[in-house]
């Protein structure tokens, strides 16, 4: 089973290099590696390619124009199944993923559609992060879930894993999330399309080294443009390419 790892990027250069070589001593079969840079100025890309001569599994996709997490998702998918990929697992890179569920999620994925690391399952745990943050991820959740009709508990996690199908069928080039709203989209063209979904447990731990990009601005617009998934699905405007300049804001 070909399988690809996507890593969208943007300042992680504290981490990326640590990160690739854990994955990489997982010593898993025909496993591939992409890291999605959006040309981040802290050199992130220059140590992907100066690991990629040792390991030619190791591959960059660097995005010199535009910006954001859920472009950048979207481009890394596409490359990946351009490559011939069986299955793609996505995953931050900032170590609140450890590559150490890889092989749970490959096994898993044996038997789902979609997997999903999951803090909010037995023996899944979200650690390091105050008690702020863990009531506004547990409001926007229950947001989350109540508007979409989401069956998942943890709505929130960026950790998951797809069989080629699923990517397929979401049609990417429909898809209107350039940031982080992308994880609810997926999410719900994965629901709507009635594809099999398993969660299993993860550690999630805040990150150590460097900076988050989730701030309450970004927030805010996560969860408006979860609202917007709704409307546009009820209209039958979800699966159709459309061009606004609030969904690239």
């Amino acid at each position: 089973m070909k399988t690809y790892v996507m890593i969208p990027t943007y300042n992680e250069r504290e981490n990326i290099g640590n990160l690739l070589r854990e994955i990489l001593n997982l010593k898993i079969s025909d496993l591939h590696v992409v890291v999605v840079d959006d040309n981040s100025p802290d050199g992130t890309s220059e140590i992907v390619k100066n690991l990629s001569k040792e390991h030619p599994e190791v591959e960059l996709l660097l995005r010199t124009t535009g910006r954001g997490r859920g472009s950048a998702g979207i481009a890394g998918f596409k490359y990946a199944l351009e490559r011939g990929a069986d299955c793609v697992v996505e995953m931050d890179a900032d170590f609140s993923h450890h590559p150490k569920y890889i092989p749970s999620f490959l096994e898993a994925i044996q038997e789902a559609d979609m997997v999903i690391g999951s803090r909010a399952v037995a023996g899944g745990q979200d650690i390091n992060r105050g008690i702020v943050r863990r009531v506004i991820t547990f409001l926007a959740s229950v947001y989350v879930k109540m508007l979409l009709g989401l069956k998942i508990k943890d709505v929130s996690s960026g950790y998951r894993c797809f069989k080629r199908k699923v990517l397929e069928a979401i049609e990417l080039d429909s898809m209107i999330s350039t940031g982080p709203s992308i994880v609810s989209e997926v999410f719900y063209r994965a629901h709507l399309k009635g594809f099999s979904i398993k969660e299993i447990p993860i550690e999630f731990a805040d990150r150590t080294h460097g900076q988050t990009k989730l701030n309450y601005i970004i927030l805010i617009k996560t969860l408006l443009m979860v609202l917007k998934f709704k409307r546009l699905n009820k209209k039958g405007l979800l699966f159709k390419k459309i061009n606004t300049s609030f969904f690239n804001s």
